[in-house]
């Protein structure tokens, strides 16, 4: 278990009522009946203490070295997502957070991106769960009944607005990794899946869709997604990873898609209680 995982898992009980996102919920019918609004998705309440508790940058937070470090690294992918790069960067928009191994804090750092993100005065952010084996974001938030990735994948008549999550930060948006399923990684290299990433591309262009995806050199599900990212992200654990695994990863990714990399556990980097650097 990773340290991010032991520290938002401290945070919910048996109940979940404690978990880090709690619907409102759904109004019912007029005559107070249980019947659900289509017009209304119910909206999930973050509980930003106990997120900024497990060291989760959050709206408001005190200016720390981890809220500089995320601001100095979204600042080029959001150039890439908008076209405000050097050189154009196709499906810019979508970005992968990977790494090498697993435990290395891809989590935590594409939430942490996602938040920072969602910070912005013009940037809307899409939070994908497509660590479809692991689900830790899907589970953290308990919402492992909540249809998503998988679903829309399996079930063409489903469309991407009925499994987003819309949160009570307005710029941020959720989108689980739903069901499990035997054959995941065909899924994900489907002809359903990159007509998806289209439709993520194209019909939000002014939206960051950050996928938490599975590490390049533990599964095949990672490489698939990377081949429909126009970023990517890979997180290196400092004082862990090899050299030799950072580059055997690296080597699995297309050398013409804009490839960033985050030091991630970096002591060094922050005074008392803070532990990650990103770069």
């Amino acid at each position: 278990m990773t340290s991010i995982e032991k520290a938002l898992g401290q945070l919910k009980d048996g109940e979940g009522k404690d978990a880090l996102f709690n619907p409102e919920g759904e109004a019912g019918d007029a005559q107070g009946g249980t019947a659900k609004r289509k017009t209304r998705k119910p909206v999930y309440k973050l509980n930003l203490r106990d997120l900024e508790h497990a060291g989760i940058i959050v709206p408001g937070s005190i200016r720390t070295g981890a809220f500089e470090e995320y601001r100095i690294l979204k600042r080029p992918v959001l150039m890439n997502a908008f076209g405000g790069g050097a050189a154009p960067v196709e499906n810019g928009n979508l970005v992968m957070v990977t790494s090498a191994s697993p435990g290395e804090g891809k989590t935590f750092t594409a939430l942490n991106l996602a938040m920072s993100m969602a910070i912005e005065l013009d940037t809307t952010v899409l939070l994908m769960d497509a660590d479809v084996i692991r689900r830790t974001l899907t589970q953290m938030f308990n919402l492992g009944n909540e249809p998503g990735l998988i679903d829309v994948l399996v079930d063409r008549d489903k469309d991407l607005s009925d499994v987003i999550i819309p949160t009570d930060i307005d710029k941020l948006r959720l989108l689980p990794a739903g069901r499990t399923h035997p054959n995941s990684t065909e899924l994900l290299s489907s002809s359903q899946m990159r007509k998806l990433a289209h439709d993520l591309a194209k019909r939000y262009p002014d939206r960051v869709v950050l996928f938490d995806a599975p590490p390049l050199l533990a599964t095949t599900e990672g490489r698939a997604l990377a081949d429909l990212a126009g970023q990517v992200l890979v997180v290196v654990e400092a004082g862990r990873t090899t050299q030799a695994a950072v580059t055997e990863a690296v080597a699995t990714l297309d050398k013409n898609k804009a490839i960033g990399m985050v030091l991630n556990k970096s002591s060094h980097m922050f005074k008392r209680d803070y532990y990650y650097g990103a770069y």
